[in-house]
């Protein structure tokens, strides 16, 4: 047993509690209840602090170390690992040949078992030579990236009507350099007040594409500038591809890639190698091909050199290793690995396939297989729910490898909320009874069956089929938008009808082109023409990457009808609503203006000149000076984790002492922003504009967050609601599109129908709502379903189905059909 003492991590209650090894345990509770606290921030949290105790110190200052869980004791804890969810990579280097580590065993296979070309000797390559992520590998025109980016005289001059000084150079900055680049011209003697198309055209060539860059210098009594200037000149192209290059910032780098032609490297045509790595081949096909394959396509491929019986038996050229004891030793490996991942439903994915493009739900599931093949006995593993993002058809694969997880003799600890896991589970720990302040305590753990008996449990209910849910009444669409010809990613001339005023759900397994048709086609190639409604770009982070590979298509729609009847679109995603700590509930949705000016407008702060920018806690004036507002500072314990700590100035306030004099009903501003939404809503119930955001809040299953809890502590989900929450604060006239990508992961079946509540109340104000969703609970009761499939990758990308839930539910083609069918049956 695993035995916990006295835990108070986040809103845990002195938490004693014993959970059994060696058996699949399921941590349940209503979101916010505290179950993540003790799976992860307690007993995670507490077997890496043992690691990290057992590594030298030296070696411990190099590793990112974790917190110090508030807990007394745990005795029986075996080593942990953790599945938790997270985005794809920034990288678009990394695969899911990187993150499988497939990839090592696909450049050893090409480097000793690969046929050579006949001027090469076999095995002379070693396995970086077929990276493009190394310098023996990479090919020199484009660094191993595939992508070549050039620039043409229309990619750099738009508008050729238009002269230098007006701008024709639109690849230069507007700014100062701008003008200084255009007066170094007129000091060469070049026509800057001629159209451009005017100019002859070797001029033209040398200001565009010259790697000159001579240094000139002008003073001001010459071609009247201002001051002297002294400095290179740089063409247009010079100044691209040095921006690209060397630019730190993202937003820079954006831009002038507006004036580049993208497309696969003329040298490696797309694959990132050099020509020796790709003249090697195995099968027929070169290692570029093979990772471009899907991994159901690449096992078939290797089959039958893994099933040789006794190698080197075929006859074969000297140049060819393919039927050696390595080929068949490392193909054997291989196709074991990728059969796992086959049998998670992810034969659809290809090796080269980039990491930020995948979902959660696919990356937790490729992490899973890949420790699955590790081999490690003894640990626990500690999930955070592995089936999110799954289709119920994609789930059951995936509780036979958990099982086998426990069989090789490991505990495995999941936190899920999808009630098919659950009851697979020998073991349940249920947090709660509700959320925030309300939860914080485990109301039983021991066998599944013995929750029954535990009334206050919110998961009862839905574990035991006692959830009434109500069969709503289907509303019919009057007027439809009508798609035709979408072509991106497994989308091929596919054709779809979405009926509009109405709440739309899109089916369909892990692959089949649902994500694509909703969150890219729609929002893309309609939020472009809707008013107002432009897509929203996708976040950079620090790094400068958007996570969205330059190579990715471009919508293809051929026509779109109905656009008349939109007047905007929005697309609630689950991006973070911040990336820094500063950014938080009360800002988000706005609620913190009205919160500032209701502290500015009180009487002390009026005597004392304060106006509602005193009351931010991002700016000079009213914030504690010492840890600039952020309420705490960063303490660093050398051989020990670093920790935060509260500022010891304002004591985790974030305003100084003068701001905190000014209080409304006897409570700071401090106060309020440490005040759970629920206590919010009673606290400023007489404020409208604030109560206003807070009654949304409390309707989407928010209640029990923080008014300044930080965007970073904010999962995916809740980033989500706080969005639709914030969208349905705002009152608006005319007919809105809504794209919400699975809105219910990481939801608890009651704040599902929370959820659920709140997209049917966008609805009957008059608005449409489109939702790719994998809870039947869902599906059932939204008016329309459009079922995609029949399975992923390119046995996708069609609509098998169309229709209400009932017409779906008897589709014999569907593979969502059978548990749409038992959600409806539990409809009353």
């Amino acid at each position: 047993m695993v035995r916990v003492r006295g835990a108070e991590e986040n809103n845990l209650r002195s938490v004693d509690v014993e959970i059994p090894r060696d058996a699949i345990v399921a941590f349940t509770g209503v979101s916010g209840s505290g179950k993540s606290s003790l799976a992860f921030g307690t007993i995670y949290a507490e077997a890496q602090k043992r690691y990290f105790e057992s590594v030298a110190p030296y070696a411990r200052r190099l590793i990112s170390q974790g917190h110090n869980p508030k807990v007394e004791a745990i005795t029986g804890l075996p080593p942990a690992v953790a599945l938790q969810q997270r985005r794809g990579t920034a990288s678009s280097r990394s695969t899911v040949g990187t993150l499988t580590t497939l990839s090592n065993s696909m450049r050893m296979l090409f480097s000793r078992g690969g046929t050579y070309p006949a001027d090469a000797a076999p095995g002379s390559l070693d396995s970086d030579a077929f990276s493009p992520n190394t310098a023996a590998g990479a090919c020199r025109e484009c660094s191993g990236l595939g992508i070549a980016h050039t620039v043409t005289e229309q990619s750099l001059v738009p508008d050729p009507s238009l002269s230098i000084r007006d701008g024709a150079i639109a690849a230069w900055p507007g700014a100062w350099q701008g003008k200084n680049l255009r007066d170094i011209l007129i000091h060469l003697g070049y026509d800057v007040d001629v159209p451009w198309r005017k100019l002859p055209k070797k001029d033209r060539d040398w200001i565009l594409f010259t790697d000159e860059q001579p240094v000139v210098t002008i003073t001001p009594q010459r071609d009247r500038v201002a001051k002297p200037y002294k400095g290179r000149f740089w063409s247009a192209k010079s100044y691209v591809l040095h921006t690209l290059a060397d630019s730190g910032s993202a937003k820079m780098r954006e831009r002038v890639l507006e004036y580049m032609v993208s497309g696969p490297c003329p040298v490696c045509g797309g694959a990132g190698l050099r020509p020796e790595a790709l003249a090697v081949t195995f099968a027929g096909r070169n290692i570029a091909e093979l990772n471009g394959a899907t991994l159901g396509e690449l096992a078939e491929i290797i089959r039958p050199t893994a099933e040789l019986k006794a190698a080197g038996t075929a006859s074969r050229s000297a140049a060819s290793n393919e039927d050696t004891e390595v080929a068949v030793t490392i193909t054997r490996d291989l196709l074991s690995r990728l059969e796992v991942l086959i049998s998670l439903g992810l034969g659809y994915l290809s090796l080269s396939r980039a990491t930020p493009t995948l979902s959660p739900g696919e990356m937790q599931r490729l992490r899973i297989a890949t420790q699955l093949r590790s081999g490690l006995f003894g640990v626990v593993y500690v999930l955070d729910e592995p089936s999110a993002g799954l289709h119920p058809a994609d789930a059951e694969p995936l509780l036979a490898v958990l099982q086998e997880l426990k069989d090789a003799g490991n505990s495995v600890f999941v936190v899920e909320h999808n009630m098919d896991v659950v009851r697979s589970a020998e073991w349940i720990v249920d947090v709660g009874p509700q959320a925030g302040d309300g939860g914080g305590t485990v109301l039983y753990s021991g066998p599944v069956a013995g929750l029954a008996a535990v009334a206050e449990s919110a998961t009862r209910p839905f574990l035991f089929g006692e959830a009434e849910d109500t069969a709503p009444a289907r509303r019919r669409a009057e007027r439809w938008l009508s798609l035709k010809g979408i072509t991106r990613h497994n989308l091929r001339e596919l054709d779809a009808e979405i009926p509009l005023g109405v709440l739309t759900a899109v089916t369909g397994v892990s692959g089949s082109g649902k994500s694509t048709l909703v969150s890219q086609v729609l929002a893309e190639a309609i939020g472009a023409q809707v008013n107002g409604a432009p897509p929203e770009p996708a976040e950079a982070d620090e790094s400068g990457d958007t996570g969205v590979p330059d190579e990715d298509p471009a919508v293809q729609v051929r026509s779109i009808a109905g656009l008349e009847h939109l007047d905007r679109l929005v697309r609630v995603d689950q991006r973070p609503i911040g990336r820094t700590p500063r950014s938080n509930l009360a800002t988000y949705t706005g609620l913190f203006d009205a919160v500032r000016k209701l502290y500015a407008g009180t009487d002390e702060a009026r005597a004392r000149g304060y106006t509602a920018g005193r009351f931010s806690f991002n700016v000079t004036g009213g914030r504690c000076e010492a840890c600039q507002g952020e309420g705490f500072l960063a303490v660093e314990l050398l051989f020990l984790p670093g920790t935060y700590g509260p500022c010891p100035a304002c004591h985790g306030a974030r305003y100084n002492e003068e701001t905190l004099q000014v209080t409304y009903r006897g409570k700071s501003i401090a106060d309020v922003l440490a005040m759970r939404v629920e206590t919010a809503a009673e606290f400023l119930a007489d404020i409208p504009a604030a109560a206003r955001s807070l009654r949304t809040l409390l309707d989407v299953g928010l209640g029990y967050l923080r008014l300044g809890q930080p965007a970073t502590e904010l999962s995916g989900g809740e980033a989500q609601r706080i969005k639709l929450a914030t969208e349905l604060q705002r009152a608006r006239r005319g007919h809105t599109l809504y794209l919400l990508d699975e809105p219910t992961t990481g939801l608890h079946p009651q704040d599902v129908q929370l959820l659920l509540a709140q997209l049917n109340r966008l609805v009957e104000a008059g608005n449409t709502v489109v939702v790719v969703e994998h809870s039947m609970n869902v599906v059932a009761s939204a008016d329309w379903v459009i079922d995609m499939g029949p399975a992923g990758g390119d046995d996708g990308g069609r609509i098998i189905c169309a229709g209400t839930a009932d017409e779906v539910a008897a589709c014999e083609a569907s593979r969502t059909a059978p548990y749409l069918s038992a959600a409806l049956r539990r409809l009353v």
